[in-house]
């Protein structure tokens, strides 16, 4: 196995585990919730004047998904819709008191999984820090060229 192959398996391992650890509390504490509903109300949460597109680009989802994902989210009571008053064509979502609580439940999460993890994180120094992010974005600029060579723009379909 060359180096290349080591680094994506160790990659995907290292999701797997992740994923697998924290799956368990994340289900319990967000019960009723799937994970493109809670990244959803993170998206709406963290980003301003939140649209069909832009959850679409961001959620890697279509813009036929994301309708129905956030048609779903209204009715369960967690965000709303809105429009601007110079712009009545285009429909803004954003979180209602409830979606504003399990916004906060899986933020809470994520800080204790960090905090678990953080004995290793305190030991890269920011070079190999750099070094790491670095890789990670010219690998997903390259993948995002893979992407559009083959004429498919998952951004927003």
């Amino acid at each position: 196995m060359n180096k290349e192959e080591l680094v994506i398996m160790e990659f995907r391992d290292l999701f797997n585990k992740m994923v697998w650890l924290n799956k368990s509390k994340m289900e319990d504490s967000l019960k009723g919730f799937k994970p493109s509903e809670v990244h959803c109300i993170e998206y709406i949460e963290r980003n301003v004047d939140s649209n069909v597109t832009k959850l679409a680009e961001s959620l890697y989802m279509t813009s036929g998904a994301i309708s129905k994902l956030t048609q779903k989210l209204i009715k369960k009571g967690l965000i709303e819709s809105y429009q601007k008053p110079e712009n009545k064509k285009e429909i803004y979502f954003r979180l209602t008191e409830q979606g504003k609580v399990i916004y906060k439940i899986h933020e809470d999460l994520h800080k204790e999984f960090q905090e678990r993890d953080k004995a290793v994180f305190e030991q890269v120094t920011e070079e190999q820090f750099d070094s790491m992010l670095s890789f990670i974005e010219r690998y997903s600029r390259h993948l995002d060229e893979e992407i559009k060579k083959l004429g498919i723009n998952i951004r927003s379909e």
